[in-house]
């Protein structure tokens, strides 16, 4: 998850690169005699990795623009924190200066996507950021009395 403004200008890079080598590749490939589909089998990696990369890309765009995605599981929690802390433009250092930790401990948390973090930490990260939360429970179909 691309998490600060260097890291998505460097992500940016690497996709301009990544095509630019995939294209030579292909070339290099054919020159070699592989035929389509072998050439296409060897570069599928790349291009995986490279549209793995470019989902990422995408998604830092919209975070940016305060498009976030529903939060379905409360495991799902901790990327929504970072794609805030994203939005409102406020800096790992910022974060931790606020909830009074070092800024490597916002980086491990974030790393880690808030994993197995308390629900007191959770509230903690985003009164800092000025959130607040709102949860619908729902029941489903065919289950309860």
């Amino acid at each position: 998850m691309i998490k600060n403004e260097t890291a998505y200008q460097k992500a940016q890079e690497k996709l301009k690169q990544d095509k630019d080598f995939i294209l030579k590749e292909k070339m290099r490939f054919k020159e070699m005699g592989l035929n389509d589909e072998q050439i296409n089998m060897a570069i599928e990696p790349l291009i995986s990795f490279h549209e793995q990369l470019k989902e990422e890309v995408e998604y830092y765009e919209r975070i940016k623009r305060g498009s976030f995605n529903p939060i379905h599981k409360f495991t799902d929690i901790g990327k929504s924190l970072i794609a805030y802390r994203i939005y409102i433009n406020m800096t790992q250092s910022e974060l931790a200066r606020k909830l009074e930790v070092s800024e490597a401990q916002v980086s491990r948390d974030e790393r880690n996507e808030y994993y197995g973090a308390t629900a007191e930490k959770i509230e903690a990260v985003m009164s800092a950021m000025g959130m607040r939360a709102t949860i619908n429970i729902e029941v489903a179909t065919g289950l309860g009395a």
